[in-house]
């Protein structure tokens, strides 16, 4: 399961998104049915039944349990049989389907992407601070990009695209500085949950800094100083090989209440559009190895995470990437 993704916690969907009926999520090509229980608990099973294939979303949450549309059998959040009717002495102990870890942190619901019933339990769920801070209004919401996974997150991590691709937002006092002999110089610190980044422009240390929490979310702090907090996180979640779902969330500790959330909600959605329009040309959709690519010294930080999914995730066996083609 989750191939190329496997064994790692990532932010599935906001908590808001998931309420009374289910709801179908891919994750890394696997198609998970989210549902509440009783409680109001999320869990994620695979969206398909066991017994005949259909899918478990289009069903109804019955007391604890997840009800098949078709046959009615019924799956609780561990992915045991319940219930199967006109079947009083079925044995139910040895009918199940899978689940996956869940937990709900922080306005968000996070999966570990490797069956609930394995050898070994996942390891501890850690967030960043910026996330976990009490007092911080939340502003989210969910984009699909049409490229891989891997792209996207490199696009969150590069410093240099800035005043190119956000001349207007994020990126305006970048463009600014910029001469054609202005040095970009980009510092990198390893963290518990994986790097930050600062950057000098001739010199000059700049405000703010860019955090990479492995495997999937970046950080970037726009303003984080102990009086004023604003921070823009962005989860990057593989669907396919060729889609990306990012949950964005911004956090902030000024204009709290929660009118302001769709303003904030909208300046995000207009900053990730920036990056869109420009990663869904990439080719090959999916990162290549970095010696297929051109890159510089101020590609470290990307470099860096190349590294990391060569390495870690992507793992020897996956679909090789699609080969560059070369002109004559």
């Amino acid at each position: 399961m989750f191939r190329g993704f496997a064994r790692v916690w990532t932010a599935a969907l906001p908590s808001r998104s998931l309420q009374k009926k289910p709801r179908s999520v891919v994750i890394a090509g696997e198609r998970l049915a989210f549902f509440r229980d009783s409680s109001g608990t999320p869990h994620a099973v695979a969206d398909h039944c066991p017994h005949r294939g259909v899918r478990l979303s289009l069903g109804r949450v019955k007391g604890d349990c997840l009800e098949c549309p078709f046959h009615g059998w019924t799956f609780d959040g561990q992915g045991q049989v319940c219930d199967v009717p006109w079947n009083p002495d079925a044995k139910k102990q040895n009918l199940r389907t899978v689940a996956v870890p869940v937990e709900e942190r922080d306005g968000l619901i996070w999966i570990y992407t490797a069956p609930l019933v394995s050898s070994s339990p996942p390891p501890p769920l850690t967030l960043p601070a910026t996330l976990t801070r009490p007092g911080l209004a939340r502003a989210m919401l969910e984009v699909t990009w049409r490229t891989h996974w891997t792209r996207a997150m490199e696009n969150m991590l590069d410093w240099p695209h800035l005043p190119f691709v956000h001349t207007g937002t994020i990126g305006r006092d970048m463009a600014k500085a910029m001469t054609p002999t202005t040095r970009l110089d980009i510092e990198i610190e390893k963290t518990p949950l994986g790097l930050t980044s600062t950057i000098a422009i001739d010199g000059k240390l700049q405000p703010g800094s860019l955090e990479f929490c492995k495997p999937n979310m970046m950080v970037l702090h726009i303003i984080d100083t102990p009086e004023r907090q604003f921070c823009m996180h962005v989860a990057v979640v593989p669907v396919d090989d060729v889609t990306t779902r990012m949950v964005v969330v911004n956090t902030r500790s000024f204009l709290t209440p929660s009118v302001f959330n769709p303003l904030f909600a909208l300046s995000n959605r207009k900053i990730v559009g920036e990056d869109r329009a420009v990663l869904e040309s990439s080719f090959p959709s999916e990162a290549p190895p970095p010696g297929d690519e051109l890159s510089v010294r101020t590609d470290k930080l990307t470099l860096l995470f190349r590294k990391y999914w060569f390495d870690e995730l992507r793992g020897p066996t996956a679909p090789q990437a699609l080969p560059i083609l070369l002109g004559d």
